[in-house]
This record gives C-alpha cells, sequence and structure tokens, in this order.
C-alpha cells in the first residue's frame, strides 16, 4: 500500500520535531536580522528585507522538511521554483551575504543540525560585530574632503593654512583653486587624511579662526560614504 505525501513527512519528522524546527529557524532569523540592522551602513536600509530574511528561513526550513529523502520531491521542487524570476536589485553586496546565511540557518534547523544552525550563527554573529566595530576593509578612515574661502594677504608668501593643515593632518592635496568673482579670494578644495590623534570638530574651528579664511566646510570622501 503507497503512502500519502502526508504519511512520508510523517515518517521522517513527528509533529514535535517540525514545531521545534519551524522555531528555531525563526528565532534565528531574528537573530540574523538583528545583527543586519546594528551593523548596517550607508543609506540602503530595507525593513522589507530585514522581513524577507526572516520569512527565508522559516521558508527554507519548511521546504527541508518537505523534501527529506525523497529526491523525487527534490527535483518536483526545483521545477516549481524554476517559473520564480527575481528582479530586485541588491544594492549592497553584504546583503547577499545575509541572505545566504538565513538560506543556511532554515536548511540546518529543517535538517535538525540544530547544533550547527546555533553555533554558525553565533559565531557568524560575533565575527559580524567585529568587523563592523573596526571597520575591516576600509582603505582610509579619516579622508576628507575640506573648503574654505581664503582671502589673500600681501607680502605674505606662505599661506596661513599651511601650518593648520600639517599640524592635523598627515597629508594633503590640493584638487581645485577657484577665484571669486572679485578676484579678491580663492575658493580652495584640499583632499585631507587626517591624524588619528586629531579631532575633526577642532580642526574645523581653528581654521575659523583665522581672519583671512572663511567658509570652512569638510565632508567625508567617498571611501568613507556607503551608497
Amino acid at each position: 500500500m503507497l503512502e500519502t505525501p502526508l504519511q512520508q513527512m510523517q515518517n521522517i519528522y513527528s509533529p514535535v520535531e517540525v514545531l521545534i524546527n519551524i522555531i528555531l529557524s525563526f528565532f534565528l532569523g531574528l537573530i540574523i536580522t538583528y545583527i543586519y540592522k546594528k551593523t548596517h551602513k550607508g543609506m540602503s536600509y530595507s525593513q522589507s528585507f530585514m522581513i524577507t530574511n526572516i520569512l527565508i528561513s522559516l521558508i527554507v526550513c519548511m521546504v527541508i522538511m518537505i523534501i527529506g529523502n525523497s529526491i523525487a520531491r527534490a527535483f518536483a521542487l526545483v521545477g516549481a521554483l524554476s517559473i520564480i524570476r527575481f528582479r530586485t536589485v541588491v544594492k549592497d553586496t553584504k546583503d547577499i551575504a545575509y541572505i545566504f546565511w538565513s538560506l543556511a540557518v532554515g536548511m540546518a534547523a529543517g535538517t535538525g543540525s540544530y547544533y550547527i544552525a546555533i553555533i554558525g550563527t553565533l559565531i557568524i554573529s560575533i565575527v559580524s560585530i567585529i568587523l563592523f566595530q573596526t571597520n575591516y576593509g576600509s582603505i582610509y578612515k579619516s579622508e576628507f574632503l575640506l573648503q574654505f574661502r581664503y582671502l589673500k594677504v600681501k607680502n605674505n608668501k606662505t599661506p596661513n593654512y599651511n601650518k593648520i593643515l600639517n599640524l592635523f593632518c598627515k597629508s594633503t592635496s590640493l584638487l581645485n583653486s577657484e577665484v571669486s568673482g572679485d578676484s579678491k579670494t580663492l575658493k580652495l578644495t584640499f583632499d585631507v587624511y587626517l591624524r588619528e590623534e586629531k579631532d575633526i570638530d577642532e580642526f574645523v574651528l581653528r581654521l575659523s579662526k583665522e581672519k583671512n579664511i572663511s567658509d570652512v566646510s569638510i565632508v567625508a570622501s567617498k571611501n568613507d560614504i556607503d551608497y
């Protein structure tokens, strides 16, 4: 006598195991999204991505339990899912890692590999926080674009801003010099690397106090910003 698909699945997973697997995948999905929220940078944050990761963990867990040890069901599921087309562009490549993380958690929970699911999530969470706190992978941690207007003083061969730049910056590069309409001032733009022990606010205030310097502004360079 042939067994129904429900009877076949019950032979692999008991109702208690099914409930435990789904609940575990849900809580691990919550942990994944919490780590994502705490370590996210830039302007590509999406609440729907958070919800999607939790749902992925749950759905993959269910799929793994449905497939069980049946190769036929695995191929049938692949054929059914092949009609789905994903057209959403991932804005941040790091988001792909979180999607795979959710998939792995769902697979581990669905197969009853609780130790792998829990320990793996714990280790990846710690690594993610460490990488976030240390700003790992950043080429420069203190690169800025400095812009101000300079009134050239007669008989002053050395601009007074040079001393301040040398004091606060490891290196500087003049990017642009623009003469004002009345030819009295220069609008200067520098690419600067601030010394680690120096404070950016103190740097800006120090420049602003100079009599022949005005309109001081400083912004983080593109190396420090996630778009």
